[in-house]
């Protein structure tokens, strides 16, 4: 699945190192992995990043920073929500121009009934105020930070970077091996501060191998996202070349399984895909995934019809769809255009039945 939500019962810490180390993620009482993300209606994909504790070591940044915030108080302690901390969250989220948890409340617990997490809280005081908060989970071997917010009024004091390397000295002396920091964003600049938080020790995860590597390997010319849409559009071209019309579309509810009412559907998860038999949802279509490196010609099922009505023809949301069968994967765009081409050549009845035949031939 390249997006799923779990609801786990109990969460051993050595069960929290083995999902951090998969890419995903604490939200609320749950726990989920995306590889692709959405804002203000534009995709990306989502890079999952974590520090190598046993590397790192203060950077010239934290040093400066260190010294500049010298004069606060620093309490690290287990985690609870208080009418202090969801004023300053309220006072944060005013400034900020990204959409957040509506409280501290929702942030930590969600849907849950318990905590299953084992979280501390990292708080900075000036004299007795209290002017930034962040949480963290701790594993066996790992921590994870969930969430920092400060007080706006102090924002030449980098309050969020201070309250990472704060995590992250703390997890370290503590002999963990890991931080996870969430995931990155290539494109959209609002996580790019998590890359100069320790560039010599920061890790992200590669989608294509399942394996954690440097991150001065990861290259932005093989985003996931780019690459399989490079790829339908290469498969697009050579369809074209034999006649055959294709559309590319993008998927608007790849993240539908990380919506609580949906979760556990196993729904289709892909962001782009082809149309390559007319744009009716009774016809397969084309996926690339970049985890085998293959183009999959699939059917679904429509398990929900919506209300939308497609007004950009690019983007497709009439239906919530549902994985059904893998008729025929391939690596060589010849192969699947022959495969399309020849199905589409013998059908005379709009009936792909057909389809079946053709790929025993194949």
């Amino acid at each position: 699945m390249l997006a799923e939500l779990y609801y786990p019962s109990l969460l051993e810490p050595k069960d929290l190192d083995a999902h951090l180390e998969d890419g995903w993620f604490r939200m609320g009482q749950a726990i989920f992995t995306t590889n692709f993300l959405k804002f203000k209606e534009v995709l990306y994909s989502a890079i999952w990043l974590r520090i190598d504790l046993n590397t790192f070591e203060p950077s010239g940044t934290q040093q400066k920073l260190q010294k500049l915030n010298s004069n606060f108080t620093i309490h690290i302690r287990e985690a609870y929500i208080d009418d202090a901390k969801e004023i300053l969250f309220e006072k944060y989220q005013n400034h900020v121009k990204f959409d957040t948890a509506p409280n501290l409340q929702q942030l930590l617990f969600g849907h849950g009934s318990h905590d299953i997490y084992d979280t501390l809280e990292v708080c900075i005081y000036d004299d007795t105020k209290l002017i930034a908060c962040g949480f963290f989970d701790l594993g066996e071997t790992t921590s994870a930070g969930i969430s920092c917010f400060y007080d706006p009024d102090y924002k030449k004091h980098s309050l969020g970077k201070y309250l990472m390397f704060q995590k992250m000295e703390f997890s370290k002396k503590r002999g963990l091996d890991f931080f996870y920091l969430g995931y990155f964003a290539p494109g959209y600049p609002l996580f790019d501060y998590k890359l100069d938080l320790s560039r010599t020790s920061l890790e992200y995860l590669d989608l294509v191998t399942d394996v954690w590597l440097p991150i001065k390997q990861f290259s932005y010319d093989s985003i996931p996202l780019d690459t399989m849409i490079a790829k339908l559009h290469m498969l697009h071209n050579a369809l074209k070349k034999e006649q055959v019309n294709s559309v590319f579309q993008y998927y608007e509810f790849f993240d539908a399984d990380l919506i609580n009412s949906l979760n556990g559907l196993r729904l289709f998860d892909f962001p782009v895909f082809l149309f390559c038999f007319g744009i009716n949802t009774s016809n397969p279509i084309v996926v690339y995934d970049v985890r085998d490196e293959k183009y999959h010609l699939i059917t679904y099922h429509c398990i929900y019809e919506t209300m939308f009505e497609q007004k950009d023809k690019t983007r497709f949301n009439t239906h919530l769809l549902q994985l059904s069968k893998v008729l025929y994967s391939t690596s060589s765009i010849e192969t699947m255009v022959k495969v399309i081409s020849t199905a589409l050549r013998r059908n005379t009845n709009g009936n792909f039945f057909i389809l079946d035949l053709v790929l025993k031939e194949v």
